[in-house]
């Protein structure tokens, strides 16, 4: 069946679909995640660090304790991660406290949505924090992709380590 020129045809172009989602839409993909929801992120902080007794008042009314505390935790985190993941430093852990902010989001804001997560899904993936968490998981998960600034720093330790490398072979070949 190997020799089959249909199977051959079928084989290159499932190869050539791999790399170029590998190479180019992956990366792609990542990086206009990480602009349109770091900048989400971004703004909602700004938004709850710009009106503190406000967001204070709607966490006490939550039960939420320590709501001013929380206020300034949970704006910093959506701001300052937001402006993070949004240039794609340290994103893995960046990620971590915006998946947080958005777990608790959900148990404090909307607790009948998770208790109802299985019965009433539309409810759970329909809600505000739904999109602001899957990015983060997303991000979480594959990365920021090369496009970012990860992944310069990650390409300039690989060629430093790889000149090091020849550095070392060439020192150890003169000895």
């Amino acid at each position: 069946m190997k020799g089959n020129p249909l199977f051959r045809l079928i084989a290159s172009l499932y190869e050539w679909l791999i790399k170029f989602n590998t190479k180019w839409l992956a990366p792609v993909f990542l990086l206009i995640i990480r602009l349109y929801w770091g900048w989400q992120f971004h703004i909602t902080g700004m938004g709850k660090l710009s009106n503190i007794p406000k967001v204070t008042g709607f966490f006490q009314s939550l039960g939420i304790p320590f709501p001013e505390f929380n206020a300034y935790l949970s704006g910093s985190t959506e701001c300052f991660g937001g402006l993070l993941l949004l240039v794609g430093l340290a994103s893995r852990v960046t990620t971590i406290p915006l998946i947080i902010s958005m777990i608790v989001a959900y148990i404090t804001a909307m607790p009948d949505t998770v208790k109802n997560i299985f019965s009433k899904p539309d409810d759970f993936v329909t809600a505000d924090p739904f999109l602001f968490m899957l990015t983060a998981i997303i991000v979480f998960t594959f990365g920021p992709g090369p496009l970012s600034l990860d992944g310069l720093i990650g390409w300039f330790l690989k060629k430093r380590a790889a000149q090091h490398v020849t550095t070392s072979g060439r020192r150890a070949l003169k000895i």
